[in-house]
């Protein structure tokens, strides 16, 4: 990678990042709490294209929770979730990225969609009851991991995958690679 990649990466994970945490921030109500529909969470698909963005969203995901009533443990936990859930969605495009494959399939697109519900779900729901329930931290867990993992998958689901489904058709991210 030549200065001039590198550039661009760190600029796309930025431009992600603050993305995140506006988008988080603008709507309090519905992205922090037991019953989260974080909107942002859409743009944890752009991993699958662009890797890099991935410590964008990390770092977006941060400054967001520290608003987040569930406090430092969000901040940590949250965050490091957002992180592997990047990551891992990274590995699912990386084939497709790589022109192993010419054709993004439905079902690679869900399995991307999926990573943040798989680790936000338990990941946030144990902050949660960790923060709200610690006296009664496995039946917290249970009920807050539920609703994490619901509140994930419908934004995941809808707009997670229509975004990916987007950037197909459009070829976005061809134009800035």
């Amino acid at each position: 990678m030549n200065s001039r990649e590198i550039s661009r990466e760190i600029a796309y994970a930025a431009i992600t990042g603050a993305l995140y945490a506006t988008l988080t921030m603008a709507l309090p109500l519905i992205s922090y709490g037991p019953i989260q529909f974080r909107v942002a969470e859409a743009l944890c698909v752009l991993p699958f294209f662009m890797p890099g963005t991935a410590l964008g969203l990390f770092v977006g995901c941060a400054i967001a929770n520290l608003l987040s009533a569930a406090g430092v443990v969000d901040v940590v936990f949250g965050s490091l979730a957002t992180l592997a859930a990047a990551l891992l969605t990274a590995k699912i495009g990386k084939s497709y990225k790589d022109g192993r494959e010419s054709e993004m399939s439905l079902t690679r697109c869900i399995k991307a969609c999926a990573m943040p519900v798989i680790l936000n779900g338990p990941i946030i729901g144990a902050v949660l009851a960790y923060t709200y329930t610690p006296d009664a931290f496995w039946q917290g867990f249970v009920f807050f991991m539920g609703e994490v993992a619901l509140g994930e998958a419908a934004v995941m689901m809808t707009f997670g995958l229509g975004f990916m489904r987007l950037i197909q058709r459009l070829g976005i991210i061809k134009k800035f690679s």
